[in-house]
């Protein structure tokens, strides 16, 4: 179905983005991490008694954790945690339990992630729409990070266009969800159903 294979592509974008940053993000507190390791042994008193010329010269060089670190960590990883999402919801890889309806029949079972699907869509949408507020909440003030100094709205933006993808493509699936049940023909994966 080519309007699924348009969604899954879009998904599938999305969490090539998230996994890049998420990435960078690891590499950047791997970096950080050693950094505070190596500015930590560089401060101990009988190394700086042993080479005091070398502990101050790699200390002036810059030696010790990524400057705003936790501010880059923070902004980055809401925009991984909604960029992972479209993949997702459209291949139906959310943890389910289903102790309680894997004893149901399978109509029930669809009628239930039918409407799961269109709660998670509602939410999504409302979570886009909040985070589009705070960002222009965040421009209006000019409100910036304390040790980076860079704007706050910034990494609002970021969550916000991955938040609305995610959103977009939750309506997606919630719309494919209630054409099977009305049609009783599969457009995405099962999710929930008995006996899977």
């Amino acid at each position: 179905m080519r309007i699924h294979s348009i969604f899954m592509t879009l998904a599938r974008i999305m969490a090539i983005l998230g996994g890049l940053v998420l990435t960078a993000l690891i590499l950047l507190t791997v970096v950080s991490v050693i950094g505070r390791t190596f500015n930590g042994i560089l401060h101990w008193e009988w190394l700086e008694t042993l080479a005091p010329g070398g502990t101050k010269a790699l200390l002036d060089a810059g030696i010790g954790p990524v400057l705003g670190d936790f501010e880059l960590v923070e902004a980055g990883i809401a925009f991984t945690i909604f960029a992972f999402l479209p993949l997702t919801q459209i291949t139906g890889s959310h943890a389910t339990v289903d102790v309680f309806t894997s004893a149901l029949p399978v109509t029930a079972n669809r009628v239930l992630i039918a409407f799961w699907e269109v709660i998670f869509a509602i939410a999504m949408v409302v979570i886009a729409w909040r985070l589009y507020d705070g960002m222009l909440g965040k421009m209006r003030y000019n409100e910036t990070t304390f040790l980076l100094q860079f704007p706050v709205w910034w990494a609002y933006a970021a969550s916000f266009g991955a938040a609305a993808v995610a959103a977009i493509v939750t309506i997606y699936t919630a719309l494919a969800r209630m054409v099977e049940l009305a049609s009783a023909r599969a457009i995405l994966p099962d999710t929930g159903e008995a006996g899977h």
